[in-house]
């Protein structure tokens, strides 16, 4: 057999595969493609990826294509599992790390007393089970009666006991769960889990490590000494590297290297003592300063290498560790079956009874108990580290495994099958969904995907804000954040739910996009409420909706699905921003407006005495146009804007006569309200008329408003398309937002409110359910304007997964 680290080449008459080199990467190909592929196939019934990772591993290893002496000597060969094994095991320690930086040792004191109760009985009811299964083990399966008996009970008590935290947040996020009460509490627990699942693993390997009680009490000491130097000799340099990391500078490259460094030679000394080299890792990921950016900009540069190219080796090196076939026999059967119900009846019921014992409903319960039964990656951790120190044999490995694969398999639908949220049984009418209602404040849901976004969104709303009065403006600022499995999303949903308010940012956080909102109210008169949501792209249109509908907006304001480049020319975001687009045009329950940025006042907000903006409405007639004509009215009434609405007119009697009344109606509202305000004495509204004949004479009109700052139109207007390729913007839209149409000027285009051509929307009309309405929706209501800070409510209703379905 060939040796060494690369081949000459196979023209040389060599094997690759007889290499280290060529294996490994060949492997880790393999194991990219089945896992990402099982994830894909998996992705409609809403499983995390946890689980094709685990059945991935499987299917590689000898329970099914490793059966195959040849496949399995080929790719797999004995000789290689020193390589993999390493590797995989790097991955899983920088990977602990990044679970120790997601912990907020802040937040786990203070987690509140009911989910602590629940944390503690989820745990101690089965690791007691635990330990009763373990002698039903030793009984039946042959070997395990020569095991240590001590940490085999230790060891099958920490498998049961654990909830794993990160696949429990991605399954909350998946079923809308995670921003209500039930999923604020299972999380809570869950972290005190993690923490407590550690210790207890620890104790089980200190005690595994040898048969002498002296030698395990000096190893856990030892283990307690590190766990304080830690804190008093290594905390303080953590801090020191963070306080020289200020917000919005570079991160130095050294700081992240010696961070590094110092994760690897705490593994190094954690595995001297005796403790398993992740334990350091862990350790110093949890005592990483949780403020500022410098643990964001860690997680940045480790995540993406580990979470998708070594720590899935892991879950393969454990698969190849797994045999089903070993689980042969009614005997072993009837163990995975007992194990099985064991896991369910100690977590869940130990869930279960301490919810029902501090007054939380029975459905509630039931849900919280099936959530804290999640297993997942420290699960494999406990596994494969009992069948390494000889704790477990192949038969109970296997069984083990796939434990942990059915109890979070079962999760997502039994809890979609079992939850129902309960609706406020009080909530005010949503009776304005479009801009020219007349039913109290305008409410608007204005959605950006990020910090540049801001400045021409804070632009708009000073634009937007109208004369006040009796009909102010509220804004709700939505920052939408994709949800992926990377660790640091779950870092985000941390920072979004501290405080325990969910969607709301807590006032006492200080991220860049909540100073510019704070800075905005100390210049205008306009309240903006920042929000969040953090969810897939395929569902986060799903929390727009449902966000509109729980603050009654008027209309939602989306960003376009394209950027502008320097060059001037707008570059994709990609084909899932531009479908949540289509599905909020399709779905919302009130107008929508997309916002084509163009950099609307420039990168800053401008102060409300020094806004001099000029607008432009275009206006061909139809639905759309009167909303959009409506919205330019509002701009009007600002002392700052200028507006010219242009009106152009149909050659042939193609517009019903029904629409043609509206629109005639819709031009004289227009005129009479501006003439109201005194913006028509002034100069700084405009009105023409023109003669639509052709394309040529609407583009060239339009390019004479093209040093305008914001162009106004509808999405649908009764006219040719302009541009060769319409897209969700329209027939008019899509021309000013292409780059045939030179100009700096940011465009909204507004579709208006229609059940009757929405017919989705109509899942909120007031008929259909109980419209939903937040306390705080009330004390927006009893406050006046100004820039009043006013607190976050939590909002108790989300939802329900049949409604999602």
């Amino acid at each position: 057999m060939a040796g060494g680290v690369t081949s000459h080449g196979a023209f040389q008459g060599e094997n690759p595969l007889d290499y280290a080199l060529p294996l490994v990467i060949l492997q880790i190909c393999l194991v990219i493609v089945v896992t990402r592929g099982l994830a894909y196939l998996l992705r409609p019934l809403r499983q995390p990826r946890v689980i094709a990772e685990i059945i991935g591993g499987i299917l590689l290893g000898p329970s099914a294509l490793g059966r195959s002496t040849k496949f399995l000597n080929t790719v797999f060969p004995a000789r290689s599992m020193t390589v993999l094994d390493t590797l995989a095991n790097i991955g899983l320690l920088f990977f602990l790390f990044l679970v120790g930086l997601e912990l907020d040792l802040n937040a786990i004191r203070r987690t509140g007393k009911k989910a602590l109760a629940i944390s503690l009985s989820g745990i101690a009811v089965p690791f007691v089970i635990g330990i009763g299964t373990s002698f039903a083990f030793r009984a039946s399966i042959p070997g395990l009666e020569d095991s240590p008996q001590a940490p085999f009970l230790v060891f099958m008590g920490v498998a049961l006991s654990i909830t794993a935290f990160p696949v429990l947040a991605r399954i909350l996020t998946e079923l809308k769960l995670l921003t209500t009460d039930l999923g604020r509490m299972a999380m809570s627990a869950a972290a005190v889990d993690d923490v407590t699942a550690w210790i207890l693993l620890a104790l089980a390997i200190a005690l595994s490590g040898t048969r002498s009680p002296i030698i395990s009490l000096w190893v856990l000491l030892t283990a307690v000494g590190f766990v304080v130097a830690v804190f008093v000799l290594l905390r303080p340099v953590l801090v020191w590297i963070s306080r020289r990391s200020p917000d919005g500078e570079p991160v130095k490259e050294v700081y992240i290297v010696a961070t590094l460094a110092i994760v690897l030679a705490s593994s190094f000394v954690t595995d001297v003592i005796g403790i398993h080299a992740l334990f350091g890792a862990f350790i110093v990921g949890i005592v990483v300063p949780k403020d500022g950016q410098f643990a964001s900009v860690l997680i940045e540069k480790v995540e993406e290498l580990i979470s998708g190219l070594f720590l899935p080796l892991y879950f393969v090196s454990s698969g190849l560790k797994t045999n089903v076939a070993t689980i042969s026999g009614a005997k072993s059967w009837g163990l995975l079956v007992l194990v099985i119900l064991n896991a369910c009846v100690g977590k869940i019921g130990g869930a279960v009874a301490t919810c029902l014992l501090v007054k939380i409903p029975f459905r509630e319960a039931i849900t919280i108990g099936f959530l804290m039964n999640t297993k997942g990656l420290v699960e494999l951790v406990v596994l494969n580290i009992g069948r390494d120190r000889k704790v477990l044999n192949d038969e109970a490995f296997a069984i083990m495994v796939l434990m942990a694969l059915f109890t979070t398999f079962i999760t997502t639908p039994i809890v979609m099958a079992i939850y129902k949220p309960a609706r406020p049984s009080s909530a005010a009418p949503y009776k304005r969904r479009t801009i020219d209602g007349d039913d109290g404040d305008l409410r608007v849901l204005a959605c950006f995907h990020g910090y540049r976004n801001i400045p021409t969104l804070l632009n708009l709303v000073e634009l937007s804000r109208g004369t006040g009065g009796r009909h102010r403006l509220v804004v709700y600022a939505m920052h939408l954040i994709e949800l992926s499995e990377r660790s640091s999303a779950i870092s985000m949903v941390h920072r979004t739910r501290r405080n325990a308010m969910p969607f709301f940012s807590s006032s006492k956080t200080s991220s860049t996009t909540e100073v510019a909102f704070e800075a905005f109210q100390q210049l205008s008169t306009v309240r903006v409420r920042p929000m969040t949501a953090i969810s897939d792209l395929e569902t986060i249109h799903r929390d727009i909706i449902d966000s509109a509908s729980n603050k009654r907006a008027a209309i939602v304001i989306v960003p376009y699905h394209k950027t502008l480049q320097h060059d001037g020319t707008f570059h994709s975001l990609g084909s899932a921003y531009h479908a949540v687009n289509k599905r909020v045009l399709r779905e919302a329950p009130c107008s929508v407006a997309i916002l084509v940025d163009r950099g609307l006042g420039g990168h800053s907000q401008v102060a409300a005495q020094n806004v001099a903006f000029s607008v432009a409405m275009l206006f061909f007639g139809g639905p759309d146009d009167r909303e959009a004509l409506a919205y330019a009215a509002r701009m009007a009434e600002h002392p700052g804007i200028t507006v010219t609405v242009s009106r152009f007119l149909p050659n042939r009697p193609a517009v019903a006569e029904e629409d043609a009344a509206l629109d005639e109606a819709a031009v004289e509202a227009f005129k009479a309200r501006v003439a109201g305000a005194g913006a028509e004495d002034d100069g700084s509204v405009r009105f023409e008329e023109r003669e639509a004949r052709s394309r040529e004479e609407v583009v060239e009109a339009i390019v004479l408003l093209s040093k305008c700052n914001v162009f106004v139109v509808g999405r649908m207007p009764p006219t040719a398309p302009l541009a060769e390729h319409a897209d969700e913007l329209g027939p008019v839209g899509s021309y000013l937002a292409s780059p045939e149409f030179k100009t700096s000027a940011s465009v909204l285009v507004i579709k208006r409110y229609d059940p009757a051509t929405n017919p989705k929307s109509r899942r909120f009309d007031p008929k259909a359910r109980p419209p939903v309405a937040t306390d705080e929706d009330t004390i927006d209501e009893e406050v006046g304007g100004g820039s009043a800070a006013v607190v976050p409510v939590p909002v108790p209703w989300s939802p329900s997964p049949s409604e999602l379905a």
